[in-house]
């Protein structure tokens, strides 16, 4: 029996096969092997997927590690390419009502005295200081970190077409500087928008006009349209705060424009400081413009006309990308100095404040204002970037002082003052009448939020609420919020007048404080001048 040719069958058969049956083969055939190759490459993509997988998962170990040593140890990283920030507005109830605390100061104010430098929001009055739109200059960038966008995009309309620097009128040099050269520098890394770039320019040059001075120290008043500077009326003096307290905005100003001078100028005020002598590197609160000098025995505080020479020395160094070493040495010098001469314990329950050194006998003097609650903040701040350890004990320390002057009265608000008892069986604190005035400062809640990112203690954020809540309750009026006749009242009667940095720097810092995210603004990446205006870290 033959064997049949199986291939000669197959082939009779396929060409017995119309056209249309063959190609609809030919199509099934194409299918087929279609399936099997993505199926075998789904399965290589698995398996190359798990092992991506797995890696992630040890990165991710590894960024979670590096978190909780960066609480302990943080640097600054180059941010001189930076990406294009977007907020997204609140997301918790505490975050919320602050910014339906600003919706309602920001409303009074557009109402009752827009392109005003302040708002009286008891009577509903204007009132200017420098003809600069102060408020909205100066609470922009907090209306675009809250996700605001009306509010924002009407204070930018006013900024591009309203604001100038050509009117005939003396100016506070050190003022303008962290209020209105600092937001606009903001705002312009914040939006990108070379508007507010271009406005920073002509101002800092007007400014620069201070340096005129015979000893390269600025004077305290500018005249922007002539652009011509001198010492104060009352006096032949600069404020060593003032004078040390600007290096941070011309810097940036440089890093900007891509013009060196305004840096040149400003460092050469720090280097010019660096080389005068001190006590232990605590600094007299006056300096002579044309001498370069320091006012001998003049009151050392940090307090009014100190506090941010110290807050500038380490935020100079961390701007610079940790490259100035002076810088660094002044600051720990300095803390040093704190510690040794103005750190004081309170009798009977030993709670830590700082007080001065008085004018003439530099005799000790138990008082510490409010503004020297920024101290706990830069403390931690300096601790993050490797600082000794006594640094962050004593921030926490007094941190906790701080709280105790605003939980000492029935509005749960802090005193401008705050003076101290070393010798007393009762009370370790108590409050002159001249100086129970509150106007609403930042500097406690400033130095929670700093607390609080480097921490993630909870608690500060608790204390916060304890003090928003007090201003709600007292301060809070009909167009805004008023600064407070006395604290010690629990009807205070209400000053009138509403401060820039209370939108700048009050509300801006607990709206940060509250959110769950602590790097919301991280300090990695900025530093914060003084008004609370977000600057960017170099990497020299």
């Amino acid at each position: 029996m033959p064997i049949p040719n199986l291939h000669v069958d197959e082939q009779n058969r396929w060409n017995r096969l119309s056209r249309l049956q063959r190609s609809i083969a030919y199509v099934l055939l194409v299918l087929l092997i279609t399936i099997i190759v993505l199926y075998i490459a789904s399965k290589i993509g698995d398996s190359e997927r798990d092992n991506v997988d797995k890696v992630l998962e040890q990165n991710t170990t590894l960024v979670s590690a590096a978190g909780v040593v960066q609480t302990q140890h943080k640097s600054a990283i180059d941010h001189d390419s930076e990406e294009h920030h977007t907020f997204t507005g609140p997301a918790n109830a505490r975050q919320y009502a602050v910014v339906e605390s600003f919706k309602h100061a920001w409303k009074g104010y557009k109402e009752r005295a827009w392109g005003h430098d302040n708002l009286k929001p008891v009577t509903g009055m204007a009132f200017d200081w420098f003809s600069l739109g102060l408020t909205i200059v100066d609470g922009l960038d907090t209306a675009f970190i809250m996700g605001l966008t009306d509010e924002y995009e009407e204070g930018k309309k006013w900024i591009k077409t309203e604001l100038v620097f050509t009117k005939n009128k003396d100016v506070n040099f050190f003022e303008v500087t962290i209020r209105v050269l600092g937001a606009l520098l903001t705002n312009y890394h914040f939006s990108h928008d070379k508007m507010f770039l271009e406005k920073a320019k002509d101002l800092g040059d007007r400014l620069m006009s201070a340096f005129s001075s015979p000893s390269g120290i600025p004077y305290s008043d500018v005249n922007l349209a002539t652009r011509t500077a001198h010492a104060p009326e009352w006096s032949h003096y600069s404020t060593t705060a003032e004078v040390t307290t600007v290096q941070l905005e011309f810097r940036e100003l440089s890093r900007a424009t891509n013009n060196p001078a305004y840096e040149d100028a400003v460092a050469a005020v720090s280097e010019k400081i660096h080389q005068l002598p001190k006590k232990h590197g605590l600094v007299p609160i006056f300096i002579n413009p044309n001498t370069g000098d320091f006012l001998p025995h003049a009151t050392i505080t940090l307090g009014a006309r100190g506090d941010s020479y110290y807050e500038y020395l380490l935020k100079q160094w961390l701007q610079t990308g940790k490259t100035i070493n002076y810088l660094l040495d002044d600051y720990m010098t300095a803390i040093e100095g704190v510690r040794e001469f103005l750190a004081k314990r309170s009798s009977p329950n030993k709670h830590l404040f700082i007080g001065e050194l008085s004018a003439g006998s530099e005799a000790f003097n138990p008082k510490m204002d409010h503004l020297t609650c920024f101290l706990p903040g830069t403390l931690a701040l300096g601790h993050a970037n490797g600082l000794p350890d006594w640094h962050m004990s004593m921030a926490e320390e007094l941190l906790y002082t701080c709280y105790l002057t605003y939980s000492a009265h029935p509005t749960f608000l802090a005193p401008e003052i705050t003076h101290f008892n070393m010798v007393s069986t009762t009370e370790d604190m108590y409050t002159k009448s001249a100086d129970a005035h509150s106007l609403l400062r930042p500097e406690f809640v400033e130095s929670l939020w700093y607390m609080y990112q480097l921490t993630g203690n909870t608690t500060y954020q608790d204390w916060g609420w304890q003090i928003y809540q007090g201003f709600e309750k007292y301060a809070r009026v009909t167009y805004g919020y008023s600064s407070l006749a006395s604290v010690k009242s629990d009807r205070p009667a209400h000053r009138d007048m509403m401060e820039t940095f209370f939108l700048s720097e009050t509300l801006k810092y607990l709206y940060l404080l509250f959110s769950e995210d602590r790097y919301l603004i991280d300090l990695n990446k900025y530093v914060i001048n003084s008004e609370a205006h977000p600057l960017p870290v170099h990497k020299n």
